[in-house]
């Protein structure tokens, strides 16, 4: 061979692209596609940042100590059975990393987070996609996918881009199905937000399980997306083998301070949590009275369907919001080729989405 080549199937993965930033010509832009909280960062976390500032020539924690104790204090955990991470997409690749081995397969569900099939695939391994009913997860598909080479399941409860969930007792039925080899991966990235009876975002079934890991992120509710900060909570034998493979400092110092921060100021989530609540029943409403079909959710975050319609489908609406400054999430990588994500922003920006689709459709709000 003339140059290096990449192991086979790495340049059959499709890389991971983010939600686009910018608007040409446009002197205010409302970047409305990543689900980032319009609220920011609770200002103790950003006081923590600074002040980690002052000591950037030594080494990061290895362990995050302060980062896992804030964590288990705060949702009644042992430190011992939680792993931070460089947000949690590195925690989702090393769990991949550590459990799977080409030939083996990895399920994910038709509208699951792409990062999923990106890791098992990195890992050398084959995705598995199954159907979602009602863009929901759909835990009979699921259990009718397992095979033999079955080894790790990925589920996002609530789904991104869907905002839809499934209940507790959908999560304990899965598991019960699932070989106790294969290890089950609970992705809660938007747990914060659902206010639903019948939601628990994985804390319990990892806690009497040994197969079932939950992943967790600082990068919505508690708005630290640019320091990358996640973490999961796992059975004790996970929490080891996936200790053996993780970077010694995966995590920066000021990350450190500032998530330890920000989640014991549960007074500030609160806010940002109620903020969201108002606002997704006043979006929801809005545009479903101009004509357009919105999936319901639980999450930050709102899946608009466009008509069929020539001049009204998805792109036509992408290009004429965009040419007023907002931003929205064109989802067709996720299977909605007519359809955008809305993530709920500042309320000038709520209010310019609706009064500017409200045109798009000639139906004004």
């Amino acid at each position: 061979m003339s140059k290096p080549v990449p192991r086979p199937g790495i340049l059959d993965i499709a890389a991971y692209v983010p939600g686009k930033e910018h608007a040409p010509g446009v002197a205010r832009v409302y970047k409305l596609s990543s689900n980032e909280t319009p609220l920011g960062a609770s200002p103790k976390a950003i006081e923590a940042f600074r002040e980690a500032a002052g000591h950037l020539e030594r080494y990061p924690d290895g362990q995050a100590i302060e980062l896992r104790e804030a964590i288990a204090a705060v949702h009644g955990l042992n430190p011992a059975n939680i792993m931070c991470g460089n947000g949690s997409d590195e925690l989702l690749g090393l769990l991949c990393h550590v459990y799977l081995s080409p030939g083996d397969e990895g399920i994910i569900t038709e509208h699951g987070f792409l990062v999923y099939k990106i890791q098992i695939m990195g890992a050398g391994a084959t995705p598995v996609v199954v159907k979602e009913t009602d863009h929901t997860v759909d835990v009979d598909a699921i259990l009718a996918a397992v095979t033999d080479k079955t080894k790790i399941v990925f589920i996002a409860n609530p789904g991104n881009p869907t905002g839809t969930y499934i209940p507790v007792s959908e999560v304990r039925r899965l598991q019960a199905g699932l070989p106790k080899h294969v290890v089950l991966v609970l992705d809660a990235a938007y747990a914060e937000y659902v206010r639903r009876n019948d939601y628990e975002s994985g804390i319990e079934v990892v806690s009497s399980n040994a197969n079932v890991v939950m992943t967790r992120t600082f990068s919505k509710v508690y708005g630290l997306a640019a320091l990358r900060v996640g973490w999961m909570y796992a059975p004790a034998e996970i929490i080891d083998a996936v200790n053996r493979v993780r970077g010694p400092f995966n995590m920066n110092t000021p990350a450190i301070a500032a998530g330890a921060a920000a989640i014991r100021d549960q007074a500030f989530v609160q806010k940002a949590t109620s903020f969201n609540q108002m606002w997704i029943e006043k979006v929801t409403g809005a545009l479903e009275t101009i004509g357009l079909k919105v999936t319901p959710s639980v999450t930050n975050f709102v899946l608009i369907h466009f008509p069929d319609v020539e001049g009204k489908r998805a792109a036509d609406a992408d290009d004429y919001l965009t040419s007023r400054g907002y931003i929205l999430r064109a989802v067709r990588s996720y299977g909605f080729p007519n359809s955008l994500r809305m993530s709920i922003g500042p309320e000038e920006a709520n209010h310019g989405v609706i009064e500017a689709l409200g045109e798009f459709m000639g139906r004004p709000a």
